[in-house]
């Protein structure tokens, strides 16, 4: 999309094109998407994939996670073990942060995933990579959710997620901290493929001139798409919201992300 156009139209009609093009909402059969590659150009003028390809955002790169040598050793309680199931909610949760670039500069997007059942159950943006980022992503899950003492909260071992200070947030809700190992990326699969995700369908597909429209997209994504109405392939093809709604009938779903 345009840069003038994408700086001026509502970011709910962008989602909504961007939607409609990424994903058929109700399609006859469960498990038919339209293909990406041609629907994503239909709410462009023409259509054509040549100008879709050049009005991409340019990207650039920004490190997230940067371990903390002198941090104390956790375990990893998850083990790539990333199963589905709606009768075992808010007993794991994932969480990592992610990076957004606005003509007003950086910003940081940590999000916390139920493994169970995909869905975003908490997340937080701010202009800084402080532990606060990540505490308040976590808090805020906390307060949508307030699961039972045990929970495991899985991360990389960022030195946001290894720090003294999460380490006392999560022993004041009995939250049972869980770290990957070094390099390895795949330990934390299902929080790598959330981020892919939103970068595809959102964050790279127009430039951000602020902080505001940034903020608003993402939301309205998250909580407007992402959790309610996106259908994934992980869960029989629905989506978060429904297939937590099914209860505990359905069989668990072994997926690695």
């Amino acid at each position: 999309m345009p840069a003038d156009l994408a700086a001026t139209q509502p970011a709910g009609d962008v989602l909504r094109c961007r939607h409609r093009a990424l994903l058929v909402e109700e399609p006859a059969d469960p498990g038919s998407c339209c293909r990406p590659d041609t629907a994503r150009t239909a709410c462009l003028p023409g259509g054509d994939r040549r100008q879709a390809h050049h009005r991409k955002s340019p990207r650039r790169w920004r490190t997230t996670t940067i371990p903390d040598p002198n941090a104390s050793r956790r375990p990893d309680l998850v083990g790539r073990d990333f199963t589905t199931n709606p009768a075992a909610l808010d007993s794991r949760w994932c969480g990592d942060i992610t990076y957004i670039n606005t003509w007003q500069g950086w910003l940081y997007l940590a999000t916390v995933i139920d493994l169970a059942s995909r869905r975003i159950v908490g997340w937080t943006i701010a202009d800084h990579l402080k532990t606060d980022l990540i505490d308040a992503a976590l808090t805020d899950a906390l307060a949508r959710r307030r699961p039972t003492s045990g929970l495991v909260f899985h991360s990389d071992r960022g030195c946001q997620y290894t720090s003294a200070q999460h380490a006392r947030l999560a022993q004041r809700h009995g939250i049972r901290l869980s770290v990957g190992r070094r390099g390895q990326c795949w330990d934390n699969a299902v929080a790598e493929s959330f981020f892919s995700t939103i970068k595809t369908e959102l964050l790279h597909r127009q430039p951000w001139p602020t902080h505001q429209a940034a903020r608003q997209a993402i939301f309205e994504y998250i909580e407007g798409w992402y959790n309610t109405r996106r259908r994934h392939s992980t869960l029989g093809y629905l989506s978060p919201a429904a297939f937590e709604a099914t209860g505990s009938h359905l069989q668990p779903t072994v997926q690695a992300a």
